[in-house]
């Protein structure tokens, strides 16, 4: 089945003035519903339509989403802090909280029709999600969160966690503003976030960004935006919803650490080391990552 068959038609949610570009896998399969989150910049396509089947053999309804300033969705105007590094550090130029962010979340559970679901966070995906279980707990079955930072943690107390290096390449990624310039920033922060222990498929990531190029992966305004959205809430120690914190050993922007923090702070949480993976979802995670997906779902349900 091509991927565009298996998905259905982009649908519309709203939190206030942004609209949230959301779509389902295969819902004629059913299932239990889990929302995913993605990561900085980067759209619902980066999602791998693999991963995707892989979760509704293991009983899921699959949605996925793109964050305000990324993807279809709506994309705010620019502000003074043009740089994810400097919106990072500094306060200046926020144009929106990390509470808002959440609360998309929930409008696109409302559009679904889903009183509660599964969550899955990527990347800026898993903050967001962490956020989610505080704010809007009983909308959360079980928190995947995977290669992300606490979401209760912001600013300066975020650079023990990230990778300035990898971050400063990313933040210079430039191309032109055009379909082709967005294929190649596409397969460049790709092969810069891959896992250096495994060959780098570039043939198949190029083929993935022909169909559906992302021009938000080199967008520095929106990145910075999203990156300077600071939160405000309780501790991610009050997150009382079944966790799962998972990370890639080879992450070459998030340290294996932040999943450590993480899965130490959330009461009763589960920690899953992936060999071999970096900032993205390879294929050998798939299996393992849906699976345990699976389990903490069936545990939380006993």
């Amino acid at each position: 089945m091509p991927a565009h068959a298996a998905w259905e038609p982009r649908r519309w949610a709203r939190n206030g003035a942004v609209r949230l570009a959301f779509d389902r896998y295969l819902p004629e399969r059913g299932g239990e519903p889990l929302l995913i989150a993605t990561g900085l910049g980067a759209n619902r396509h980066w999602l791998p339509d693999g991963f995707c089947e892989q979760l509704t053999e293991h009983g899921f309804a699959v949605a996925r989403y793109d964050q305000r300033d990324s993807g279809e969705s709506t994309h705010l105007p620019p502000t003074a802090v043009r740089n994810p590094i400097t919106a990072l550090l500094t306060r200046r130029g926020a144009d929106y909280t990390a509470e808002d962010m959440a609360d998309d979340a929930v409008a696109v559970l409302d559009e679904l029709g889903w009183h509660s679901a599964h969550v899955l966070g990527v990347s800026l995906g898993g903050a967001v999600v962490q956020r989610l279980a505080l704010r809007h707990s009983p909308r959360v079955r079980t928190l995947t969160s995977a290669d992300a930072v606490p979401g209760d943690v912001t600013g300066l107390r975020t650079l023990r966690y990230i990778r300035l290096r990898t971050l400063a390449k990313f933040a210079r990624v430039k191309f032109p503003d055009t379909r082709e310039g967005a294929i190649e920033a596409g397969v460049t922060v790709a092969k810069l976030l891959a896992s250096p222990r495994h060959e780098f498929d570039e043939t198949a990531v190029r083929a993935r960004l022909e169909a559906e190029p992302d021009s938000g992966i080199h967008d520095a305004q929106a990145q910075s935006r999203q990156i300077g959205a600071r939160w405000s809430g309780p501790a991610i120690t009050a997150i009382t919803r079944p966790t799962l914190v998972v990370h890639g050993e080879d992450d070459p922007l998030i340290v294996p650490g932040a999943a450590r923090a993480i899965a130490s702070r959330i009461p009763g949480s589960r920690l899953l080391i992936l060999p071999g993976v970096g900032h993205d979802l390879p294929e050998h995670a798939w299996q393992p990552l849906a699976t345990a997906i699976r389990e903490l779902a069936d545990g939380s349900a006993r």
